[in-house]
């Protein structure tokens, strides 16, 4: 008998015949409750640490140059504009135009709609067959597609967008 089933047998003998569990039920549940407030706690600590700098960001579009100047980042804004957000839309210079940034907005939007829907288009149906049908080197072309996974994503973002340029 291991160490961990002697431990049991003999927990369990010393217990009284008849009796509940009540005492260990609640001092089960109470370690339940403390381990998942702890964790739900550091997962809300990190969820703030990451999501920051997207509050800093949105916040400081919505000030006023002056109020940028003068430090705070994490102050919200007394009065709050829109200005920064027309400027970039319709008249900030991008490269040698300045023309905003709507066209290279709707650009944006052309190449990653039909990118997004091919995606999942070809991972569902992947998934499906791997999951659903096996055929002869199942497990090799398994393999491939996850060996493909730590392919970095900067090597296939160009090729990518000169096919779907193209198209």
């Amino acid at each position: 008998m291991s160490s961990v089933t002697s431990s049991i047998a003999t927990s369990t003998a010393t217990l009284p015949q008849g009796g509940d569990n009540r005492n260990d039920s609640k001092n089960s549940n109470n370690t339940r409750w403390i381990g998942r407030t702890v964790i739900y706690g550091l997962l809300l600590v990190f969820a703030v640490l990451y999501l920051m700098p997207l509050f800093v960001m949105l916040t400081t579009s919505f000030k006023t140059m002056d109020e940028i100047q003068n430090g705070n980042m994490l102050a919200l804004p007394q009065s709050p504009t829109f200005d920064p957000w027309i400027k970039a839309w319709g008249e900030t210079c991008v490269g040698l135009t300045c023309a905003g940034i709507k066209g290279y907005f709707w650009n944006s939007i052309k190449m990653v709609v039909p990118a997004v829907a091919i995606s999942t288009i070809m991972g569902a149906l992947n998934g499906y067959v791997l999951t659903k049908w096996r055929f002869p080197g199942h497990t090799l072309v398994f393999g491939l597609m996850l060996f493909a996974c730590f392919i970095p994503f900067q090597s296939v973002l160009l090729p990518m967008a000169t096919i779907l340029g193209s198209l």
